[in-house]
């Protein structure tokens, strides 16, 4: 399932090239949260007409989760205007994994394995080399500030990961997502205003936004929400490195470009790295 979520995420970028410009991608992500919590909301509605239980939520960390979720997609979009796609997205999906390994250990106090960490860092260090060869030939610097805004997506994308993981062994995936995803959009869409403006919205822009919403996080937060019950919150977020492989598919297979070698050594260091991880995960099942 969280594969199948990171195979999703992985067509946000090729979403967006086709999107027509002007909308600021502060927008896109603040509109995308909307469209998502009506999603969840409408399934929430059909599912509680079919009997399915409820459940009660820790309103806490529903509201720490939904600001997390908040603070990456506002860092992320800002990270990458000023770090460039290739750097900022090197720093925040390569950050992630490490982010979620530490605050396990940190707050759950549950070390990974070994063989978990050597499959995360060699992912990470395939995802970097990915992102970076994809962006080998744009300009500009990165600012302290871009770097840091990058790191912190990482940080808040994990510590989402962490506290939804809790919530989803209380209640069913779409009851968890509309809680953390409207709190989120309620956060996100006055952020959105203030730093953007008023948007200028065309049939295209919400055609892309719908797209990304529904598909891109309504479908695929499903997917890795209800995948949370069965695996470890830092295994489900290492696992999401699939997603620059299939960002490199659709670039070689839409787009028409050329793969390097650095970045079919990284496409192959990242499934490498995520047959490590699946095997950690598997052991540590079998050994409880």
């Amino acid at each position: 399932m969280v594969l199948l979520a990171a195979l999703l995420w992985g067509t946000t970028g090729t979403a967006q090239s086709l999107a027509p410009a002007g909308l600021s991608p502060y927008w896109v992500g603040a509109l995308r949260l909307a469209v998502a919590t009506v999603f969840f909301a409408a399934l929430l509605a059909v599912l509680a007409r079919r009997g399915a239980p409820g459940g009660w939520l820790d309103g806490r960390r529903v509201l720490l989760a939904g600001a997390c979720v908040a603070v990456y997609n506002l860092s992320f979009f800002a990270g990458l205007k000023a770090c460039g796609v290739a750097l900022g997205t090197a720093l925040a999906l390569g950050s992630g994994p490490i982010w979620a390994g530490l605050l396990q250990t940190a707050l759950l106090r549950r070390l990974p394995a070994p063989v978990w960490w050597a499959g995360t860092l060699l992912g990470v260090a395939g995802g970097v080399a990915m992102a970076l060869d994809a962006g080998a030939g744009g300009s500009g610097g990165a600012s302290a500030a871009g770097i840091a805004l990058c790191l912190l997506s990482g940080l808040s994308y994990a510590a989402y990961t962490l506290l939804n993981k809790p919530l989803v062994q209380q209640a069913s995936a779409a009851k968890v997502n509309l809680a953390v995803f409207g709190s989120a959009a309620l956060l996100s869409l006055p952020v959105a205003g203030w730093v953007a403006g008023v948007p200028t919205l065309t049939a295209g822009s919400w055609a892309t936004v719908a797209y990304l919403g529904l598909v891109a996080t309504g479908i695929a937060y499903l997917l890795f929400t209800s995948a949370l019950r069965h695996i470890s919150g830092a295994t489900g977020v290492t696992l999401a490195l699939a997603e620059p492989v299939t960002a490199f598919v659709l670039a070689v297979a839409v787009v028409g470009e050329t793969p390097t070698l650095l970045s079919v050594v990284g496409l192959v260091a990242v499934l490498s790295g995520l047959l490590l991880v699946v095997w950690a995960e598997l052991r540590a099942e079998r050994a409880a």
